[in-house]
């Protein structure tokens, strides 16, 4: 949408801490052109490791406050009381948050939703009456001030934006605009055939950080349980964890692979290495029940594996008909639907081959094209607004 004259936007990456977000906002600078929007210039607020991954571009200003190397305290106080002027200083017309948990006041302002522990109905309770539950209630409550003070707000799937509306109540301008996928994960390619009878175990692979929502434990009864049935399975965890469903696990694996001769996990791995773990396996798991939008999950489908996951949230809507689903509170049902993927060789190659074409939709030149015409197109609608 063309406006009468460059406008300037302005982005607080301040919150982008997870991977994800990291990634979204390198996809938006390294592969959108927001000059072919109307757009002269970006200003990006962030910590100075985030913003040292930025690419330079001519159109790109960046700012590192020094409250946003500090505590949360301050970076929350900064957001309140110093962003909206640096904000004006800069010439923004508009400011993308980046996270709906913002503290900020400016307008016009479009803000994106990014976390669904605090909405997906059951989940909270997983938490008891402890002090994580006391922080999502805090945390849905600010989210949904944030979203509905916003002139526009952005989902990653249509579940989302479903769920978070019924709490937060229907939105003014809403847009949905997946995340992409990295090349590195388009270019995987396996490193060995599907194995022989009696060759080698099939490898298993769940990458996610351990969590009461992710259901590690769960797939670890449903891979002894396949064991136990004669098929020669084994299982990576990747992500590390800690907290209850950490230590829910490590009972789990104490009980099922006493030895560790089936069940290894890893600690947190930097994404750039997350291809090779990819290309090593024969069987993507993904057990989560709670996402906003599932990033390993759409990094498994780019990488052509066969995928076992949970039908829960906005898995069915990402991975369509490109997997075999399960229910991941049911070790049985886990159980099921890798031993289908194991045993059927066709069905096992056209779900890969189907995921595969499926992730070609969550490409970052889509997503940095999308979310700079929904700023201009959401700053344009404030200003005949206010010109009425």
């Amino acid at each position: 949408m063309s406006v009468d004259r460059p406008i300037v936007i302005g982005i607080d990456a301040s919150r982008n801490r997870s991977g994800g977000a990291k990634a979204h906002l390198i996809g938006l600078i390294a592969r959108g052109n927001p000059l072919d929007h109307g757009i002269r210039q970006v200003h990006v607020w962030a910590y100075k490791s985030l913003l040292d991954v930025l690419p330079e571009k001519p159109w790109l200003v960046k700012h590192n406050p020094a409250a946003l190397e500090q505590s949360l305290l301050r970076q929350v106080l900064w957001q309140i009381f110093r962003l909206p002027s640096e904000v004006r200083e800069a010439g923004c017309n508009i400011l993308l948050n980046t996270d709906a948990g913002t503290m900020s006041s400016v307008s016009p302002s479009v803000t994106m939703s990014r976390d669904m522990l605090s909405y997906e109905p059951g989940e909270i309770e997983r938490f008891g009456w402890s002090k994580a539950r006391v922080r999502l209630l805090l945390l849905r409550y600010i989210q949904n001030r944030s979203l509905r003070r916003a002139d526009g707000a952005v989902f990653l799937t249509l579940h989302a934006a479903k769920v978070i509306q019924q709490s937060c109540g229907p939105l003014r301008r809403v847009a949905l605009i997946p995340h992409g996928v990295g090349d590195n994960f388009l270019a995987i390619e396996h490193a060995v055939p599907w194995p022989k009878q009696g060759e080698r175990p099939v490898r298993l692979l769940y990458i996610s950080n351990a969590a009461l929502y992710k259901h590690q434990w769960m797939v670890v009864q449903a891979v002894e349980l396949l064991r136990r049935g004669g098929l020669d399975v084994t299982l990576t965890l990747v992500g590390g964890g800690s907290g209850p469903a950490q230590r829910r696990l490590d009972e789990q694996m104490a009980r099922s692979d006493p030895g560790r001769q089936f069940v290894e996990q890893k600690a947190f791995v930097p994404q750039a290495e997350l291809p090779a773990y990819l290309a090593s396996a024969d069987i993507f798991i993904f057990a989560s029940s709670c996402e906003n939008m599932p990033n390993t999950l759409v990094e498994a489908m780019a990488a052509g594996l066969p995928i076992a996951c949970a039908e829960r949230g906005p898995m069915p809507e990402v991975l369509g008909d490109g997997g075999v689903y399960f229910d991941p509170e049911d070790p049985q049902s886990i159980a099921s639907a890798v031993k289908r993927l194991i045993e059927d060789g066709p069905l096992r190659e056209r779900v890969a081959g189907r995921a595969r074409i499926l992730s070609s939709q969550y490409s970052w030149d889509r997503c940095a094209r999308e979310t700079w015409a929904f700023l201009v197109a959401t700053y344009t609608h404030v200003k005949l607004l206010k010109h009425e």
